[in-house]
């Protein structure tokens, strides 16, 4: 099962227990944050799309760690002018892990190995 959620401006496809980088959230580390505009929803059955958003459907997710991401380089030239300008910076970044997924009664459940090779 996995939903494609709009977190801090970007729409991000998530699953249960998944680990996400995403921009720097409100909040402090260890605790829970809810996203309710939840997009659409693929449980393996049947797929839910919002219009835009799905009413009722929230994805809670948990704060592991605040940090920056790596450094990127802003580099301009205007060649035979004798211009350069360099420059760079390092986005700030909320590492979460997705702790559950809701959408009008259909709740994520963690799929086996077991279960997924008896499916196929």
């Amino acid at each position: 099962m996995y939903a494609i959620v709009d977190i801090a401006g970007q729409q991000i496809k998530v699953e249960k227990d998944q680990k996400v980088f995403v921009h720097r959230l409100a909040g402090e580390e260890g605790t829970q944050v809810e996203f309710d505009k939840v997009l659409l929803v693929d449980n393996g059955e049947s797929v839910t799309v919002g219009s835009p958003s799905i009413a009722g459907g929230k994805v809670t997710a948990k704060i592991l760690d605040h940090l920056k991401g790596d450094k990127v380089i802003v580099f301009k030239k205007k060649r035979r002018k004798g211009y350069q300008k360099s420059n760079g910076h390092r986005q700030y970044l909320s590492q979460i892990v997705i702790e559950n997924i809701e959408a009008a009664g259909i709740t994520a459940k963690k799929a086996t190995k077991k279960a997924a090779q008896t499916e196929e």
